[in-house]
């Protein structure tokens, strides 16, 4: 039987982003009801040496016992670097916490009361808005052929799914909720395995709802909780590099294959090779991106592979 120390484990991982990371730990501490029991794992997923430092030293300052620091010499990825926090986690329930966010009004407390009052629900995230004051996107459907190829407007509307816009007043159960602030039953969560470690970037989130669900746990979006997540330090998938892409459908389409099965991957690739073979030609920048589709998306072309072990 599991020893549970504390009420909630928040983990948080920094990398290269120091001064976000701070921010970050200032915030839970600074908005988190102290009647909760907490333990604060801030994991550095092999930072330069002088990021590191200066997270060290910024921690020290803070001069909390409840706050661990731990330091990776590899990077694992976003699934893999929280994977390395639940090692030190011995609490009820896990927070993995982005940490290019801060908190508004508690939304740590609400998450552990929803929790601790439904028993079906495995994890649970708040209502998102951005530095400017606007909703984010909070939740989403789980990768599929018909989201993949016909959109996620068409899934709405065929399977009945929650609007992913709308303002809602109580917690309603969706696919899955946005990572950067995923509360989860501990128990839950240990019981599916957690992150999927082979995944370096993206769908962690889609793909561990999906094996929760599965076991008939819920998962829920509450927008009666907020925090911010500063959208300026993610990634804008308009913008983003060319390798960054690659992963992103690498990642999506090791989900399907995984969750799916391979006549549905195979089919969905086959959509993929025609429909970037066309974009390649005339976005010749794109022919990267369709030349990996085309040989199939391997995970050992994962930027996983290239990293390296720092001293």
């Amino acid at each position: 039987m599991r020893n549970v120390t504390y009420d909630i484990a928040i983990i948080i991982i920094n990398y290269n982003s120091s001064e976000f990371t701070t921010k970050c730990v200032t915030s839970v501490l600074e908005h988190t009801n102290t009647a909760l029991f907490y333990h604060l794992i801030v994991i550095d997923n092999a930072s330069e040496a002088n990021d590191f430092k200066a997270l060290k030293t910024s921690i020290a300052n803070l001069g909390e016992e409840h706050i661990s620091l731990y330091r990776s010499r590899f990077n694992t990825g976003f699934g893999g670097g929280n994977m390395h926090g639940v090692q030190f986690a011995k609490a009820k329930y896990y927070l993995f916490l982005n940490n290019d966010t801060l908190m508004i009004d508690d939304p740590i407390k609400k998450c552990f009361d929803f929790m601790e009052a439904h028993p079906d629900a495995a994890v649970c995230g708040p209502r998102i808005q951005n530095e400017h004051g606007e909703k984010q996107l909070g939740f989403d459907y789980f990768t599929s052929f018909s989201r993949e190829v016909f959109g996620k407007k068409f899934v709405e509307k065929i399977y009945g799914k929650p609007n992913r816009r709308k303002e809602y007043s109580q917690p309603i159960a969706v696919d899955y909720i946005n990572g950067s602030f995923m509360f989860f039953s501990a128990r839950d969560f240990d019981e599916v395995g957690g992150f999927d470690t082979n995944i370096f970037l993206y769908f962690e989130e889609s793909d561990v709802c999906y094996r929760l669900k599965k076991k008939g746990k819920k998962t829920y979006y509450l927008p009666t909780a907020t925090y911010v997540h500063y959208q300026g330090q993610s990634i804008n998938k308009t913008k983003m590099p060319m390798a960054i892409k690659i992963e992103l459908k690498t990642s999506m389409f090791y989900v399907i294959r995984k969750n799916r099965g391979y006549f549905h991957y195979q089919v969905l690739r086959m959509i993929f090779v025609l429909r970037y073979g066309l974009t390649s030609i005339l976005k010749p920048r794109y022919f990267k991106l369709f030349h990996r589709i085309l040989i199939g998306l391997p995970l050992g072309k994962s930027l996983k592979q290239n990293q390296v072990i720092q001293s």
